[in-house]
């Protein structure tokens, strides 16, 4: 509530001389707000909670893990301000790294720097030089040095204010990426429901595997040229019914062989679905190596390096090699079963395994994507607040015609990841060695925890009783009851 140092050094308003009646007004203002946040944050939970979706509940718990987080941030650069002031360098140094360019040494405009080393000051020829929206007693005390203040207040007020749009955007796009890819895969229910009333006592047919609708339209012969023609064909699917109905009933019975097959009725979407609700909660979240990442873009942001650019494509382009890896997975499921096998009797059914993803890890797709889903927040972020901060002809945000392709291609990557990456990853993350522990309903997978936490408990002690073991075992038998009626 400090009044700017206007002309003729008009002294600061402090909190003392100002009205009571601001004061209560302002707080009242913010505290009604934030405790508005807070209830509609409690009601959203508690709707969760009720509709037994506790992947997105914990994904909630980690948007508030990110909101405190970032009152820590803002509560640090608050008290810390004071203290940037009087860590004063020489005016050289502020002459490297721009991310606007200089009119001329000792100019009578004002420079400002922004990014996270930015500061912003006036130099004024033949008086005294003064800090934007830095005046004062912390400000001068640089300034008698012959020195200025690494951060000026008004570019910690910006940089605080950029971080939190970041965090909030991040946020946001990533809600709306994973509802756009829900959305997409709904389609997919009413082929799960054909599978689910669809008789299997017909007779076991034997076929060349070359009749399988699914090995038409995958594999069309070996060689070099075929293997080149896969991946084009895997690019350009991506981007147009990346899962058809043949791929979701070919990789679902592959998944149910492996990991249920003495129910072959498992219902394949409600795990696909409860496994991609999981993952959320690990996308939502900002983890270090993504503020590190931040850290990065801000340092690069120089005038004439147009770093920007290549920051916005690289995700664009990581992107779509992320959906033709996932579509060329199918690819590869359908040439492995066309070269071990002639013919088949019955069903076709593919072979699962780690080897089909890059470095056999499936969780990295997931990474990858986390990766991407930042970026393009981080892009769309930038953009809007530059425009509203500085407009859109200022020199930060560079030229009109390189800004827009940053949206653009932000944008249109944030909608390819929800409409078909995020989908493609819900359907081929299953296709690895191993099931998610989505495989169980909450209760199951509570029954499996506690299990297993006893056994833990049991094996540091040097005895067990009879009654501990029997009770283990009425626990254990409980708990396959409880996975037979859920599948």
């Amino acid at each position: 509530m400090a009044g700017g140092a206007g002309g003729g050094g008009a002294a600061e308003i402090t909190l003392e001389r100002t009205p009571t009646w601001i004061v209560a007004s302002v707080c009242s203002v913010i505290v009604l707000i934030s405790l508005l946040f807070e209830r509609l944050l409690h009601r959203l939970g508690k709707r969760l909670t009720k509709g037994r979706r506790k992947p997105l509940y914990e994904a909630l718990l980690k948007v508030k893990e990110e909101l405190m987080l970032l009152g820590f941030i803002s509560l640090l650069l608050t008290v810390f301000q004071g203290a940037t002031q009087k860590i004063c360098v020489r005016e050289s140094l502020m002459q490297h790294l721009l991310p606007c360019p200089r009119n001329g040494a000792g100019a009578a405009k004002s420079v400002q720097h922004y990014a996270a080393g930015a500061t912003v000051f006036t130099g004024v020829v033949g008086s005294t030089r003064r800090l934007l929206a830095g005046g004062g007693a912390s400000s001068d005390y640089c300034l008698n040095k012959g020195k200025v203040p690494i951060l000026s207040i008004q570019a910690i007020h910006q940089l605080h204010i950029f971080i939190f749009v970041l965090a909030a955007t991040h946020v946001i796009l990533s809600a709306i990426t994973i509802i756009l890819g829900i959305t997409q895969t709904r389609k997919w229910k009413h082929w799960e429901d054909k599978i689910q009333q669809s008789d299997d006592n017909g007779p076991q047919m034997v076929r060349h595997v070359q009749e399988f609708k699914f090995i038409k339209k995958h594999f069309k012969g070996h060689g070099r040229r075929w293997e080149i023609f896969g991946w084009l064909r895997s690019f350009f699917k991506q981007f147009y019914g990346s899962v058809t109905e043949e791929d979701y009933t070919t990789l679902r019975l592959g998944f149910v062989m492996k990991h249920s097959k003495g129910h072959l009725k498992f219902n394949f979407y409600n795990y696909m679905n409860r496994a991609l609700e999981g993952d959320f909660k690990k996308v939502v979240g900002i983890s270090w190596y993504l503020w590190a990442m931040l850290m990065i873009f801000l340092l690069l942001n120089v005038h004439g390096w147009h770093v920007y650019i290549w920051i916005s494509i690289a995700p664009f382009i990581l992107l779509l090699l992320v959906g033709s890896k996932l579509e060329h997975i199918i690819t590869e499921l359908a040439i492995d079963v066309a070269q071990k096998n002639t013919a088949i009797e019955g069903e076709l059914v593919v072979a699962l395994s780690d080897e089909f993803f890059w470095f056999h890890r499936p969780k990295l797709v997931l990474l990858l994507i986390h990766i991407i889903l930042f970026q393009n927040a981080f892009e769309i972020a930038f953009f809007f607040w530059l425009l509203v901060t500085y407009g859109f002809k200022s020199c930060i945000m560079g030229k009109p015609a390189y800004a827009i392709a940053r949206l653009v291609i932000s944008v249109i990557g944030q909608l390819l990841c929800g409409y078909s990456t995020l989908p493609l990853y819900a359907l081929i993350s299953q296709m690895g060695s191993s099931f998610k522990k989505a495989m169980f309903d909450e209760s199951i997978s509570e029954g499996l925890a506690n299990w297993a936490h006893k056994a833990r408990k049991r094996n540091t002690k040097p005895a067990a009783s009879v009654g501990d073991n029997s009770s283990v075992g009425e626990e254990i038998q409980m708990t396959n009851a409880r996975r037979e009626s859920a599948i």
